[in-house]
């Protein structure tokens, strides 16, 4: 009996000192309440700790990056858009021949004409290997051979539809880079991420650093502005002529933004003229569109520059001979290279061909001011 009742005052002593234990802490809780800053959850504002996410918030609103992060609300247009009714070939040889039947471009014997140029491209509409030679029926009747034309493929980048116009900058990475951690060559290390051609990306910050104009593009992640052509959204017409619709080139950006009720609806790459066949800077309207038209010619006297071109895909003429087309024999947009044209890829080509109608204006500049805009200077264009 002794032990037992030993035991049994043991337990009730622990009992009570436990109970004890628990009423102190309660107490301590009400008379000394906690006095600190918070760490605030991502959104929430206030009187926030610097640190975690508020921190982190408001370190980004600094770099003018939001949470959430802003989208594009951006879409890839209709695949089917690159489609054409057309297969092409380039020529590849001087004074090419073009034959009157299929065996006689299979044999090579008894050309009918030649064509020459630097550049030439045909479309065929039927092909076939006759006693071991491909041959293409360019036109009714007429063939050339593979030893003279190798069939091309054609493009098929697509620019973006949206939804609504972006808050920020945006713009397609024009050749391969690897961001940095600040804007500067000497001042940001290299990340270690790489960004490839035809990638699109939101510019958050535009920062002089080293005598060059640097992007951040990713918190921490900046590249230098010659590695992207951006589209810089606007909410009101380039003219007071213009009301709510237009089609707004940028030789500078070498991009083209479309807009529907003062709204961005479309943008992509572009090609435009190389110097000194500039596409022109000013306001204009379309004049004509053809589903498809050939284009040729030449701008030296001797005519070594000579450019044949066939069924050049949805055509619309705004400035002379200044036309925004589909370009099949190239893949370089986001540069200068045409004689004068805005050239898109087939499949952006046909999307701006239907949305766009007879009498649209269509803004073309340069922010940069590089492009002459002396109308002396200027013939009536090209491809």
């Amino acid at each position: 009996m002794p032990v037992m009742r030993k035991l049994f005052l043991s337990i009730s002593l622990l009992f009570i000192l436990l109970a004890a234990g628990k009423g102190s802490t309660a107490h301590a809780q009400e008379t000394e309440p906690y006095t600190g800053t918070v760490i605030c959850a991502p959104g929430v504002d206030g009187d926030c700790a610097p640190m975690g996410p508020g921190e982190h918030i408001r370190r980004l609103a600094a770099e003018g990056i939001r949470l959430p992060y802003d989208t594009l609300a951006s879409r890839s247009p209709d695949i089917n858009l690159n489609f054409l009714p057309y297969l092409y070939g380039q020529v590849v040889t001087n004074n090419a021949p073009v034959y009157g039947s299929m065996q006689d471009a299979a044999k090579a014997r008894n050309p009918i004409y030649r064509m020459d140029g630097v550049t030439l491209y045909v479309s065929y509409e039927y092909t076939e290997v006759v006693d071991g030679m491909r041959v293409y029926m360019i036109a009714p009747g007429v063939w050339m051979n593979a030893v003279n034309v190798h069939r091309i493929g054609t493009p098929t980048f697509q620019g973006l539809e949206f939804s609504r116009t972006p808050r920020n900058p945006f713009g397609w990475i024009l050749t391969p880079v690897e961001t940095r951690t600040a804007p500067g060559y000497q001042t940001g290390a290299y990340t270690g991420n790489w960004l490839n051609r035809q990638e699109v990306v939101q510019v958050y910050s535009i920062e002089t650093a080293e005598g060059l104009e640097w992007l951040q593009i990713r918190p921490g992640e900046w590249i230098e502005k010659r590695f992207i052509g951006l589209v810089r959204p606007r909410v009101t017409p380039p003219s007071e002529e213009i009301e709510d619709r237009w089609i707004e080139i940028d030789l500078y950006e070498q991009t083209v933004a479309v807009y529907d009720g003062r709204r961005l609806v479309f943008a992509t790459m572009i090609s435009s003229g190389i110097e000194p066949f500039w596409t022109r800077p000013g306001l204009f309207q379309i004049q004509e569109k053809l589903e498809t038209t050939p284009m040729s010619g030449s701008f030296e006297a001797d005519r070594s520059d000579y450019y044949y071109l066939e069924d050049v895909p949805w055509t619309m003429y705004f400035d002379e001979a200044r036309a925004l087309h589909g370009a099949y024999w190239h893949t370089g947009y986001g540069y200068p290279r045409s004689h004068g044209c805005v050239n898109l890829s087939p499949g952006d080509a046909r999307w701006l061909f239907e949305w766009a109608e007879v009498g649209d204006w269509v803004y073309v500049h340069d922010p940069s001011g590089v492009t002459p805009t002396d109308p002396s200077l200027y013939g009536s264009g090209g491809a």
